[in-house]
């Protein structure tokens, strides 16, 4: 394997266990932060979405939607508190994608556009469960706080 950085002493550290794991985090983390950006910067018009769904109490549901995705991309990208953070954006996924890809209840170019989506969503699922399962990498605070 490919040796790229040494710690004091410890074993050589390699892509696969440092900078790979960071890398992945980032990719996942970037579709929540860029829709949780959205989110706070048309707040009123994704209320007005949300609303149109026949969503409960769409300004909390927002609120509730730009916090897990901000702070959820935050601690990925950051690898603090990790696994927590994937398993609760794993679960808010899975929510968003019933909710609004429900594309067997469409027709045509929906349909297809939705499944897609609904697809997307279920790889994105994948690797969130894959970063709780395996932790985020040496490249992360939560590696840090353990070494400490």
């Amino acid at each position: 394997m490919l040796k790229i950085l040494e710690r004091n002493g410890d074993a050589h550290m390699t892509v696969y266990d440092s900078i790979v794991p960071l890398m992945g985090r980032i990719l996942i983390s970037v579709i929540f932060l860029l829709s949780g950006i959205t989110k706070v910067m048309n707040f009123s018009g994704m209320v007005a979405f949300m609303a149109s769904k026949g969503m409960p109490m769409p300004n909390v549901m927002i609120a509730g939607a730009l916090i897990v995705e901000i702070l959820g991309a935050l601690c990925l990208i950051t690898g603090f508190q990790t696994r927590i953070a994937s398993l609760i954006m794993f679960l808010y996924v899975i929510a968003a994608t019933l909710m609004f890809h429900n594309f067997w209840t469409m027709q045509g170019a929906m349909r297809t556009d939705n499944q897609v989506n609904f697809l997307k969503n279920v790889a994105i699922m994948g690797g969130l469960l894959m970063v709780a399962s395996y932790g985020p990498g040496r490249l992360s605070v939560d590696a840090s706080r353990t070494r400490v």
